[in-house]
């Protein structure tokens, strides 16, 4: 299978597909993970796009995580900690661990001490934890030992199982998409583990948060609560942090999606005592020099720069400087400006092109809630007179175009309706939860896209 960065660069076309591995029937990455990559090859679908892998907070976001680099346990068949921990530690499992003790320990750290500290967060723990004061955190880590050395054999097994996983995917000839959230969590192992890298007060409290201004999604904007980097002392220390996290990424995956890009430019900053977001303010960012260190330490690598939103040209020179492909949605592109990013027209070789993401409505239920007008509006743009045909000619258009790679989320191959959305935007209730059945999946669906992958020459390899 040729690597993706040849893609990127050359004139082949590809397809795929976004599915969280949580939306699996089983929610975890058991069997049901390699009927998925199954199905997916005979489909014709050569990408598999994911969301962020780690350990989510409390309302199940994965953009909202407790580790940049961990992955959720309840991804494993046993999610206990200590399954299997003795009598495997070979020479693997030490390489490893020595490859992973930069963020590993911290978070093995961070995990058993919010666990003694019923699980709050870690800006409320006692002084001498909470300000990691070397000889405390020896005690404990001698005290607790063997539920710290759980937590480690469990990310084991995590990479592990994601390496079978990608292992198989790979003589499938399916690529793995991966997703970075551009900020971490306030609560999360590597803001308690690198202060300094974050603009916090005496207390680890954030004096400025981030978010987005008020837009498509939310009249008030969105206020996400997280820290904003200390990007300066980051750039002093030759952005290492940045640079781990994202070799760490490239090792999971063979493409990688930057969640909001347009943060490495500007950024909404919160000032932290604003309940909503709509009093924020834009502020220059070092991403240059970041993505300047990375181009510098590792060469041209396959990151997709999430640029949907407020873009302003400075973004998109960014991007392009870089030369990282960037995002366009469907459903975005039925209005009346003819420079519109998103009408099909309009979409060249370097970007990405969706029906929807998985911050859309799926696109039964984002056109299910227009107004009849509009309705007719892109029906008659689709060239379709039956709205059931809607769905379907969507995910056609969006293979049609010179999009290098097109995706469409399973909802959207299986044409169902917004019960079945993934996220909201801006809410925190039943989001994240979706899961679909096998039963759903007709028996002639993988026939049917891969007579559409061929129709539009997106099939690069025969199976």
């Amino acid at each position: 299978m040729i690597p993706y960065s040849d893609i990127m660069q050359g004139q082949s076309r590809v397809a795929g597909v976004l599915l969280h591995p949580t939306s699996l029937p089983s929610g975890k990455l058991d069997d049901d993970v390699f009927r998925w990559l199954d199905f997916m090859a005979a489909a014709g679908l050569q990408v598999w796009q994911v969301l962020p892998l780690g350990v989510p907070q409390d309302n199940l976001s994965p953009y909202q995580c407790y580790s940049a680099f961990a992955m959720n346990p309840a991804l494993l068949d046993d999610v206990s900690a200590e399954a299997q921990v003795s009598g495997k530690e070979d020479a693997e499992f030490q390489d490893w661990y020595h490859q992973e003790q930069y963020w590993l320990d911290d978070y093995a750290l961070f995990t058993v001490l919010k666990q003694q500290f019923s699980s709050h967060a870690w800006y409320e723990w006692e002084a001498p934890y909470k300000q990691r004061e070397p000889e405390a955190l020896a005690t404990f880590q001698q005290q607790y030992a063997e539920q710290i050395r759980g937590i480690v054999w469990q990310q084991y097994r995590l990479y592990c199982r994601w390496n079978e996983v990608r292992d198989y995917a790979d003589n499938q000839g399916i690529y793995l998409f991966g997703d970075m959230p551009i900020f971490v969590a306030h609560d999360s192992a590597d803001v308690w583990a690198n202060q300094q890298y974050f603009l916090l007060d005496e207390q680890g409290i954030p004096t400025v948060v981030a978010g987005v201004p008020p837009d498509y999604f939310s009249e008030t904007g969105q206020r996400w609560g997280n820290p904003h980097y200390h990007w300066e002392v980051m750039q002093e220390n030759g952005f290492d942090w940045w640079l781990k996290r994202l070799e760490n990424h490239l090792a999971l995956f063979d493409l990688v999606r930057v969640d909001h890009f347009r943060g490495l430019e500007a950024v909404w900053v919160i000032d932290a005592h604003h309940e909503t977001a709509e009093h924020g303010r834009w502020q220059k960012v070092l991403g240059e020099q970041l993505l300047e260190t990375l181009q510098n330490k590792m060469g041209n690598v396959p990151i997709v720069a999430e640029d949907l939103g407020i873009i302003t040209p400075e973004v998109n020179a960014l991007r392009e400087r870089f030369q990282l492909p960037g995002m366009s949605v469907l459903q975005f592109s039925f209005d009346a400006f003819d420079d519109n990013p998103h009408k099909p027209k309009n979409i060249s070789h370097d970007r990405i092109v969706y029906t929807g993401t998985h911050d859309n409505d799926t696109t039964e239920g984002w056109f299910q809630s227009l107004d009849e007008a509009t309705q007719h509006h892109v029906m008659q743009r689709l060239e379709v007179n039956n709205p059931k045909q809607v769905t379907d000619t969507l995910i056609e258009t969006a293979l049609a175009t010179q999009a290098q790679l097109a995706i469409a989320p399973l909802q959207d191959f299986l044409q169902l309706d917004s019960s079945t959305r993934m996220n909201r935007p801006g809410t925190v209730d039943d989001n994240w939860q979706w899961q679909f059945e096998w039963q759903q999946i007709p028996d002639n669906l993988a026939f049917d896209i891969r007579k559409k992958m061929l129709a539009a020459g997106r099939l690069i390899r025969n199976y």
